[in-house]
C-alpha cells in the first residue's frame, strides 16, 4: 500500500507510512493466533530546512563560500543583474562558486562587465566548455587572488565541457565542480560512475594529500532517501540510481570526506534544486542536488552550512559554508 501524504503546513510535512508489523492492537488477536502480520500507521514528522536555525553571525574572522547552479549565468544577469552581487554583499562572501553558466568564451567579458561595477578588486575565472558551445561550464569569483587556479582534472577524456575548477589558497583548496548527469534514459551512467566519478576522486585524493579539500557545487546526486521528495519513484531516475548513490559513497564519503550539511542537520530535509517544468518549487517537491564536502581536517573549523531557498533566479538556489578562519 502506498503512503498516504497529509497537506503540509509551513516547514513541516505529516506523512502517514507503515511504519510496524507485527504489533497488533487488543482487536487483532485473532490475526495474532493464525501468525498473520497486522500492520499500524503512525503519524512521521519532516522537518525541512529554513533558515531561522542557522547559528548567529561570527564576529571572529571566518572563510565564507557560496555556490550556486545559476542554470545560465548571462539567464541570470537578464533577469536581475544585481541578483549575484546581492547576494555576495548579504553573505559578505569572500568566494562564490558557480556552476553551469553556460557560456562561450566570447560571452564572458559582457559578463564581467555586469559583475565588475563593485568588485573591482574582485578576480574572476571560467571554465567554458570547449566541446558543446553555451553548454556546462563553471565559474569562480574571489574577493582575494588565488595562489593558482586549475581548470579540469588535467584529462582530455574529461575536460571538454568545462566542469571543474580548481582554486588554491593558504589553507585550503576550493573545488567548484558540475559533475555530469547520467542523462536521459540512463545514457552516460556508465561513463559518470565508471570513469568520471573514479577520476574525479583520485584528482581530490591528490589535491589532499597536499592540504585540505573545500568541494563545492551540483554533484548531480541525491544521496540519501531524505535527499530527493520521492524515492520510491526514483529509483532508476539520473541522480538518484543505487550506481550514482553507492558511488557518492565510495569515492567521496568513504574517502574522507564529510559532507557538512547532512552531518549538521541528519534529520532535516534540505531541498537545492526543484523541476521548472512541474512547477515542483511551489509544493517544495525537491532534490538536494548542491554540497558542501570538506576534508576531515576542515570539518571541525565549520560554524555554518546553509541553504537559501528563497532566492529565485534558478532552479536551483543557492548555498553556503562558513568556516572559522583561525
Amino acid at each position: 500500500m502506498a503512503p498516504k501524504r497529509a497537506k503540509r503546513k509551513a516547514d513541516v510535512a505529516v506523512e502517514i507510512q507503515i511504519v510496524a508489523r507485527g504489533s497488533i492492537p487488543e482487536t487483532g488477536a485473532t490475526e495474532a493466533a493464525a501468525g498473520l502480520s497486522a500492520t499500524k500507521k503512525v503519524a512521521v514528522e519532516k522537518v525541512f530546512y529554513t533558515t531561522d536555525m542557522r547559528p548567529a553571525k561570527l564576529t571572529t574572522p571566518a572563510d565564507r563560500i557560496l555556490s550556486w547552479n545559476v542554470a545560465s549565468l548571462r539567464s541570470t544577469l537578464k533577469k536581475d543583474a544585481e541578483a549575484i552581487k546581492r547576494l555576495i554583499n548579504t553573505e559578505d562572501a569572500d568566494i562564490m562558486c558557480l556552476q553551469e553558466t553556460k557560456l562561450k568564451d566570447s560571452d564572458v567579458e559582457a559578463c564581467e562587465k555586469l559583475l565588475r561595477p563593485g568588485f573591482q578588486d574582485w578576480h574572476f575565472y571560467f571554465n567554458n566548455s570547449s566541446a558543446k558551445k553555451g553548454y556546462s561550464g563553471v565559474a569562480i569569483l574571489s574577493r582575494t587572488k588565488p595562489l593558482s587556479v586549475t581548470n579540469g582534472l588535467g584529462t582530455e577524456d574529461h575536460d571538454q565541457e568545462g566542469r571543474l575548477i580548481t582554486a588554491e589558497y593558504r589553507s585550503y583548496y576550493v573545488v567548484n565542480v558540475y559533475v555530469p548527469n547520467s542523462g536521459e534514459g540512463l545514457k552516460r551512467l556508465d561513463y559518470r560512475v565508471g570513469s568520471w566519478d573514479v577520476a574525479f576522486a583520485d584528482y581530490l585524493a591528490s589535491l589532499g594529500e597536499k592540504k585540505p579539500v573545500i568541494l563545492t557545487g551540483d554533484l548531480n546526486c541525491a544521496h540519501q532517501e531524505i535527499d530527493i521528495h520521492d524515492p520510491k519513484r526514483n529509483l532508476r531516475s539520473a541522480g538518484f540510481t543505487k550506481e550514482e548513490r553507492e558511488s557518492f559513497s565510495v569515492q567521496l564519503l568513504q574517502r574522507g570526506f564529510k559532507d557538512v550539511f547532512r552531518e549538521t542537520y541528519p534529520g532535516v530535509v534540505g531541498y537545492t534544486y526543484w523541476n521548472y517544468r512541474t512547477g515542483a518549487r511551489a509544493r517544495n517537491s525537491g532534490w538536494r542536488l548542491d554540497y558542501f564536502l570538506v576534508s576531515e581536517a576542515l570539518a571541525g573549523k565549520v560554524h555554518d552550512v546553509f541553504h537559501l531557498p528563497d532566492v529565485q533566479g534558478s532552479d536551483h538556489c543557492p548555498i553556503g559554508l562558513v568556516l572559522h578562519a583561525h
